[in-house]
């Protein structure tokens, strides 16, 4: 007996539950013989998760899951992979869409999928609210303000975890009539390798490709990302890029200011007093993580070359400097009426100056913490 073929599968994501399931809808209407599974978190302060999984006429099981641990992680690699299989092994569907729940990232998702071979992961769409993008993005809830949480310490912020499901996937489907042009500007500057899609746009076309999830994975990655201004209307996205180091007592002064200049802002800096260091840059509302990536490449000696990505030594090569090498500040700004004069004269008042170079640091700041 041959085994059956790969079942696709296209992940569907987001923060916005009604335009999440709308689009769920929509798919598995419009793909004959598809079927859609979706976890439920919201009665896990009980210990209770449960698996339902539904076609265009409506449930087809509706199960509790018995977890090791109640967690995102272990839904994916003890429920939801499982499932998968065997709606595979069954070969009565042509198409799975798989719908997480508010506060999951789709990476992980995508990841778990993609590493089986049986499977086959056709596409990763994150659906959008239009009406509450912009107050989501720009907020200060923590998960837990909203009882999204669903790991123990789990710190994320709404912001952060919206960003993440924004940035990563190939097609964001776009609901909702208010503030729709403003809404889609930003997903557009957030995402720019993203197809933006209308309600009424045919998505069954696009369950019929192949996601990458390490192509999406690099195409991300702060340490080696090249961003590009952007200016439509309000939203605007800034690129600021320098090749002297930063000084860190006076980016310490600065930096909530800089933070709070957009909704979003990425990418990495040089500080002086870290020679070897690359800082990735990671920034929500006003959130930041400020953190080492590892040594810049003019720092590696050269038999270490062969051990860093293809995709890192290309960005590299495109920031590359007879002096510094790929040091350098690469950092990207997004934001509604972002005030880009301001943001640029404040990041440059925090460069290191021509009589500070060379000179001891008198303080450092994040001398600590990173």
């Amino acid at each position: 007996m041959e085994p059956p073929s790969s079942m696709r599968v296209a992940v569907v994501s987001g923060l916005h539950r009604a335009a999440r399931a709308r689009t769920v809808d929509e798919l598995i209407t419009a793909v004959p013989g598809s079927v859609a599974v979706h976890h439920d978190f919201d009665r896990i302060g009980e210990g209770v998760v449960l698996r339902l999984i539904r076609d265009r006429w409506g449930p087809v099981d509706h199960s509790q899951v018995e977890l090791d641990h109640l967690c995102a992680s272990c839904t994916l690699r003890e429920d939801l992979v499982p499932a998968l299989l065997r709606l595979n092994e069954s070969g009565e569907h042509t198409l799975c869409v798989v719908e997480t729940w508010e506060s999951i990232e789709p990476r992980s998702v995508a990841d778990a999928i993609a590493s089986e071979p049986a499977l086959h992961l056709a596409a990763v769409i994150t659906a959008v609210d239009s009406e509450r993008l912009l107050p989501d993005l720009a907020g200060h809830d923590d998960l837990g303000d909203r009882e999204l949480d669903i790991a123990v310490e789990d710190e994320r912020t709404v912001a952060e975890v919206l960003a993440h499901q924004i940035e990563y996937p190939t097609v964001l489907a776009l609901h909702g009539e208010l503030y729709r042009a403003e809404a889609r500007s930003l997903l557009e500057h957030l995402n720019p390798a993203a197809l933006v899609a209308a309600p009424d746009a045919d998505l069954a076309d696009l369950t019929h490709g192949r996601f990458d999830p390490e192509h999406a994975a690099n195409r991300l990655n702060p340490a080696w990302a090249q961003y590009a201004d952007r200016h439509d209307s309000r939203v605007r996205t800034l690129t600021w890029t320098r090749k002297r180091p930063l000084h860190p007592a006076r980016l310490h002064e600065a930096l909530e200011h800089i933070v709070a200049a957009g909704l979003r802002s990425r990418g990495r800096v040089w500080l002086a007093g870290r020679t070897d260091t690359l800082l990735v840059w990671d920034a929500y509302s006003d959130a930041l993580l400020l953190e080492s990536g590892g040594p810049w490449l003019d720092a590696l000696p050269e038999a270490a070359m062969e051990m860093v990505s293809e995709s890192r030594r290309a960005s590299a090569q495109l920031d590359w400097d007879p002096a510094v090498g790929d040091r350098r500040q690469h950092l990207a700004f997004t934001g509604v009426d972002l005030d880009a004069e301001r943001l640029v004269a404040l990041l440059d008042s925090c460069l290191l100056t021509d009589d500070e170079a060379g000179e001891p640091l008198r303080s450092d700041p994040f001398a600590d913490a990173l």
